[in-house]
């Protein structure tokens, strides 16, 4: 595995996404991507091959068409870190059929907005997901990741090493959801608190 293919992040629980893009912006990061929706589909065999032995299949939609392998998770300084192949493809349903047309299925899609930064040699994106707020640190070392999170404020101790599916599978346990999809339509009217997650607020009481 190559440096390039190499994913080290971890995320965290926010209740407001504002606070930090202001410190980010007054520390002078720069904005990559502004605000942008992004659709994403989860593709498994019939009998999930992939779900099974923790790798992940997914194609995803935003400013451009992404087709994206990961491998399963481990953990490297308090951070997870995942073997990652990812490149454009020009066309979304295309890519959808392709994948389709090869034994695979779609089990799952999820959705956010998104914001991304470039800050202290490493990337922040804010996430706004139908389950709340959520921030993301993807970086060259876990030295990196740690350090850029104690400039934004966050606590160490309540960093998430787990997926946005991983969550959402609580949320559907504990909540008793009986839908498929992470999206926005599915959670109108419903609040989500943290414990429903297992998760805390990273700011801090």
């Amino acid at each position: 595995m190559t440096a390039h293919e190499q994913e080290l992040e971890i995320k965290f629980f926010v209740r407001d996404l504002a606070p930090f893009e202001r410190r980010l912006k007054n520390s002078g990061a720069v904005l990559v991507q502004p605000r942008t929706h992004e659709i994403n589909l989860r593709f498994d065999t019939a009998d999930q091959i992939l779900t099974n032995s923790f790798q992940v299949l997914r194609l995803r939609q935003d400013t451009e068409t992404r087709l994206t392998y990961k491998g399963p998770g481990e953990l490297l300084e308090g951070v997870r870190v995942r073997r990652e192949i990812e490149f454009s493809v020009s066309d979304f349903q295309s890519a959808k059929s392709f994948l389709q047309a090869l034994g695979y299925q779609v089990i799952f899609m999820y959705e956010k907005y998104r914001s991304v930064y470039n800050f202290n040699d490493l990337l922040v994106m804010l996430d706004e997901m139908p389950t709340g707020y959520f921030l993301e640190l993807e970086g060259p070392s876990p030295d990196v990741i740690f350090s850029t999170s104690q400039i934004l404020g966050l606590k160490w101790e309540t960093r998430i090493l787990d997926s946005y599916t991983v969550l959402f599978d609580r949320v559907r346990q504990s909540c008793g959801l009986k839908f498929r999809d992470l999206s926005f339509a599915n959670f109108e009217g419903l609040h989500i608190t943290p414990d429903k997650m297992n998760l805390e607020f990273a700011e801090g009481d």
